[in-house]
């Protein structure tokens, strides 16, 4: 059992890396003078809902000042449209310094949670001498969290622009669902063991009230460990969390409600047996 899951759990990781990190060519222009844009998504936020990209331009055929050179033969321009836009310049003989730039997300809800996705659209285009310059996409995603699935159309002005939708990764997924499991599995242990102390009337068992005590605040760091710090309130809190730390808190209040009791009958048990002797 040992080697089967230890076997599928390498198996999985290797699907997953193999699939994440991926440098997709999108909309590569056929002519033979064009900018190459290198961008790495780096960063997705969904507090501040903003993706950060970080954009490398390469030129390519008469637009590169030497043959495999980076440096533009003629200044130009570079425009990221988005929420907010950017502007990147080079001058003639330079490199084009890379630049990081925000773009917004939209359509997603950080509280859904692990189940939250969004979409983000980025137009990008190049101008020389006010003429438009065809630009092709080389995207890579970088963040463990999320998965990027982009797609990219062509524009009339040979620019491009860019439409992707942004999910979990799978790693993430995974742990989260083990985590919903580890909560339910924990409170209802907590709470079969405090059916039993209670049936059994059994008095102050004090091991078994550390037990669940500690239970009830282990949950929450195991709760703030949550990959990508979910805010409270999301859809893991409803769908496992309260309700968890509510039956250990109930399980654990009835047990030393019942116990309290028993110990108070046993207390006056004994002193009743002691005077009658």
């Amino acid at each position: 059992m040992v080697v089967t899951l230890c076997g599928s759990g390498i198996g999985l990781y290797l699907n997953e890396r193999n699939t994440r990190e991926q440098t997709r060519d999108l909309a590569i222009p056929s002519t033979p003078d064009w900018i190459e844009l290198d961008v790495t998504a780096q960063d997705v936020d969904p507090t501040a809902q903003q993706l950060t990209l970080y954009v490398t331009p390469v030129p390519h055929g008469g637009l590169a000042a030497g043959p495999g050179s980076q440096a533009f033969a003629r200044p130009v321009e570079i425009t990221v449209t988005g929420t907010p836009g950017a502007t990147i310049k080079a001058a003639a003989g330079e490199t084009a310094a890379s630049q990081l730039v925000q773009v917004g997300m939209y359509d997603g809800t950080k509280t859904d949670y692990p189940f939250d996705r969004y979409r983000m659209e980025a137009g990008f285009s190049a101008a020389s001498g006010g003429t438009a310059v065809p630009v092709g996409l080389v995207l890579t995603d970088t963040d463990p969290f999320f998965v990027l699935r982009p797609q990219a159309a062509a524009a009339d002005n040979g620019g491009i622009a860019l439409d992707a939708r942004i999910t979990r990764s799978r790693s993430t997924f995974i742990l989260s669902w083990f985590m919903i499991a580890a909560m339910w599995a924990i409170a209802l242990a907590v709470l079969g063991a405090a059916e039993v102390l209670f049936r059994k009337r059994e008095g102050l068992v004090w091991p078994s009230l550390g037990w669940m005590a500690a239970s009830l605040f282990a949950l929450i760091g195991m709760r703030n460990a949550a990959p990508g710090a979910p805010p409270i309130g999301s859809l893991i809190d409803y769908v496992a969390f309260f309700w968890a730390e509510g039956i250990i808190a109930a399980s654990l209040a009835c047990t030393a409600w019942s116990g309290i009791r028993t110990e108070h009958r046993l207390r006056r048990e004994r002193e009743a047996a002691g005077e009658g002797s």
